[in-house]
């Protein structure tokens, strides 16, 4: 299991275009499963209504879980996509 924490820079957080974005990106690892998790909710990110449904906002800090797959490259792609694009 691989885990980190992101902080949101887009002003208007992760709402409808972004979470689909996100959950498009993430469907390109089929080997791993990955959780999203804000305060005390967590959602599996392949559900984008699961993902739309944790109000992200800018200056939020959510968790990705990584589990399965190459764990270590999963996080660094994703890590590397958040921060072009959230």
């Amino acid at each position: 299991m691989k885990e980190f924490e992101f902080v949101v820079t887009d002003p208007v957080g992760i709402h409808a275009r972004p979470a689909g974005n996100l959950v498009r990106e993430i469907k390109k690892y089929v080997d791993s499963k990955i959780t999203l998790t804000k305060g005390e909710k967590t959602v599996d990110a392949l559900r984008l209504m699961a993902v739309m449904g944790l109000g992200v906002k800018q200056g939020d800090t959510v968790t990705f879980r990584i589990e399965g797959g190459d764990e270590e490259a999963v996080a660094a792609d994703l890590e590397a996509y958040l921060k072009e694009n959230l």
